[in-house]
């Protein structure tokens, strides 16, 4: 409106009116330029925020496919156990799972159960499947179960608490009984020998003299020397010298020496075992100790 009304004017104010409208004009187009640039400006950022935006909706999505992989269903009812760490503690909510170990929970088949026990390394070369197990349990005294050792391992550990090397032995037991349940105490009696027609006598009627003989006094006044045989920790086999029925003291009687000694002839043969234990032992000294 001012340049049109600018012709009426003097040349100098016409002139003013020019220089206005260009500045004008530039003014214009550099804004036009500028809106173009932030619409461009405005759309990359639109396309980013987008490429971002469905990437962390992938994500998500994944990350909800593995909560949903999380959701364990059992292929039947039953009982859960928890698994136990290396360390012993059950795994439990906020437990680091190893990707190569990713069982959290199982589902014990209770109609075939084992029991697990630990023998000391004395009496592990003893241990071979096969055995016969007398079983007890704890929460049940008056129930007596049967089993067979189905392992013996073959490197020992340490229980916690203890230096003790001891081995694991497990043992299937027989049948099954809804009343047992995982993790119960066990009382176990491995059957290593079976002996038939077989004298034994109570460990603490075996007296022995200077000489190593072993004897052992009768109530009929005899002091009776007795080849022994195998034992346990509370009683021995007597392989001769005693017949089934005899009547014997468990400790030492009044006056001993008044015992008629009777069994002479089986000295011969204890010296001989005995030299033959002691070989065998001198064998064994022979070799440095270690430890496997």
């Amino acid at each position: 409106m001012t340049f049109r009304n600018s012709k009426f004017e003097p040349p100098t104010t016409i002139r003013e009116a020019e220089i206005s409208l260009d500045m004008a004009k530039r003014v214009m187009e550099q804004k036009e330029r500028s809106y173009t640039r932030r619409v461009a400006q405005y759309k990359t950022d639109i396309i980013n925020q987008t490429y971002w935006v469905n990437k962390v909706a992938r994500r998500v999505n994944d990350l909800q496919e593995i909560l949903d992989g999380f959701t364990i269903k059992a292929p039947a009812s039953g009982m859960v156990i928890y698994k136990k760490e290396w360390s012993g503690t059950k795994r439990k909510v906020g437990s680091m799972i190893n990707p190569f170990d990713r069982v959290v929970a199982t589902l014990p088949d209770l109609t075939s159960m084992l029991s697990k026990t630990f023998v000391n390394e004395i009496d592990v070369s003893k241990m071979k499947t096969g055995q016969k197990v007398d079983i007890s349990i704890d929460a049940f005294p008056k129930n007596k179960y049967n089993g067979i050792v189905t392992y013996v391992a073959n490197i020992g550990e340490k229980l916690n608490n203890t230096n003790d090397k001891v081995f694991e032995v497990q043992v299937k037991i027989d049948g099954s009984d809804p009343s047992l349940r995982p993790s119960m105490t066990t009382g176990n009696k491995i059957v290593i020998s079976t002996v038939k027609n077989a004298i034994y006598i109570p460990i603490e009627c075996v007296q022995a003299g200077t000489d190593s003989i072993p004897f052992v006094y009768t109530k009929k006044g005899v002091k009776q020397i007795v080849l022994l045989g195998e034992s346990n920790e509370k009683h021995v086999l007597v392989e001769k010298g005693l017949e089934k029925g005899t009547l014997l003291y468990l400790n030492n009687p009044e006056n001993p020496e008044k015992f008629k000694l009777s069994g002479k002839d089986l000295i011969g043969i204890i010296r001989e075992r005995e030299k033959v234990r002691s070989d065998l032992a001198g064998m064994y000294r022979k070799k440095p100790a270690g430890v496997l």
